[in-house]
């Protein structure tokens, strides 16, 4: 590979960052262009940390002629045998220390010191280099503070060093293109999992302005759990969070299921709409979050409850009406959200549950909403004041629903 490539590939690199190439088809591309101008890589991979809730990073990976997994996400390093192999790896190597790069010719007797180096060399592999590019503090977001890589070749004569001077100018590249890829999707992590995936849509389509918002019609779910206040008073300090988490995720996870959107978690109340040109549909597609709720439930309070741990309930209000959806607050801090009558008129039906002793409730435009084969597992309880509600509402209930819990 002569030098004069190397603003070809760094061109094609550029380009195809700009364009929202993804990672894999970053590496893929970059290590396939390198050997047509006769760098000799037969193995590639690029391993950079994250932002999100649950893995601390994403690595993509190339061969020349093997078939493998191309992209993969990992979760917590520090522990287990996700620990050992870390602290073995030359990329673990070169985070603890000074040095940015690492070599080792393992198909003339170097050692194989690192983890995978002694497959690589059985592979037929004679040459590995890894690089370590970090970043300065202003372009560190989270953990992700570095770019891996590392490049093999079985090349009989390995590695020479025009071919390392040519990675060397051109891995910086790379690793600038899937840095701007991974900062987009760490942008969209993060306003899904702080707004919801409907609200984080619009906020990246460039819905931001202040007072901007729709009316829309929706199917609203309104959530809290029972005795709360009474279980975070006698439970250990320590239980209360895992209970909230535990009990939040049934809840988000089968709104979510169900085609349903969080707007909000109001400590341990949720907040979620149902979305659907046909009132009909979101009514029945909040139903089926509750069924699925249900379930889930059951066998959380009985994992729960086998291992000595506190256990609840789930009260819920479902209402439809017309919402205002958009951006609400001060021009420092903003939420995108549903305001109107309708959204109070939900949370006050779901307070109505603890006096009446049952699970859901729901009012009579909700009822009238769903699908007529569904409301014959329909019961109504009667007409109720919703306090801040001009008029009383006639409540409904599923002939199953009671309340339990401590």
């Amino acid at each position: 590979m002569e030098y004069s490539d190397v603003g070809t590939v760094a061109a094609w690199l550029t380009e195809q960052g700009l364009k929202g190439a993804s990672e894999v088809e970053l590496l893929t591309g970059f290590c396939i262009s390198c050997r047509e101008f006769g760098l000799p890589l037969d193995r590639g991979m690029a391993l950079m940390d994250t932002l999100h809730p649950v893995h601390e990073g994403r690595a993509f990976r190339w061969d020349s002629q093997e078939d493998i997994e191309t992209e993969f996400e990992y979760g917590p390093t520090g522990e287990g045998s996700a620990r050992d192999n870390w602290q073995r790896s030359a990329f673990y190597y070169l985070w603890s220390g000074k040095e940015s790069e690492v070599r080792r010719r393992i198909g003339f007797g170097d050692p194989t010191d690192f983890v995978m180096l002694d497959e690589m060399a059985e592979a037929g592999h004679t040459d590995f280099v890894a690089m370590v590019h970090r970043f300065a503090k202003a372009g560190t977001i989270g953990e992700m503070d570095c770019f891996f890589s590392h490049f093999t070749t079985r090349h009989p004569q390995g590695f020479c060093d025009h071919d390392l001077a040519i990675l060397r100018k051109l891995v910086p590249v790379l690793a600038l293109a899937i840095k701007c890829i991974a900062l987009g999707r760490i942008a969209r992590t993060i306003a899904e999992v702080y707004l919801g995936e409907d609200a984080a849509k619009q906020v990246l389509e460039g819905k931001i302005t202040r007072g901007k918002s729709e009316r829309i019609s929706a199917a609203l779910w309104f959530s809290d759990l029972l005795n709360y206040t009474k279980i975070s008073d006698s439970a250990p300090p320590e239980e209360i969070l895992p209970l909230l988490n535990a009990y939040s995720e049934v809840v988000i996870s089968a709104i979510h299921e169900a085609g349903g959107d969080v707007l909000k978690l109001i400590g341990d109340g949720v907040l979620a709409i149902f979305k659907d040109e046909e009132q009909s549909e979101a009514c029945r597609a909040a139903l089926r979050a509750e069924g699925l709720l249900r379930k889930r439930l059951s066998t959380l309070n009985q994992e729960r409850a086998a291992d000595g741990r506190p256990t609840t309930d789930v009260y819920l209000g479902l209402h439809i009406g017309d919402v205002f959806y958009g951006n609400i607050g001060s021009q420092e801090r903003l939420d995108f959200t549903v305001i109107g009558p309708a959204v109070n008129e939900v949370s006050r039906i779901a307070s109505i549950c603890r006096s009446v002793d049952l699970n859901v409730l729901m009012s009579s435009d909700f009822a009238a909403a769903i699908p007529e084969a569904q409301r014959s597992g329909l019961a109504c309880i009667g007409r109720y004041a919703l306090r801040g509600v001009k008029r009383p509402q006639q409540l409904y209930t599923l002939e199953t629903a009671r309340l339990g819990g401590p």
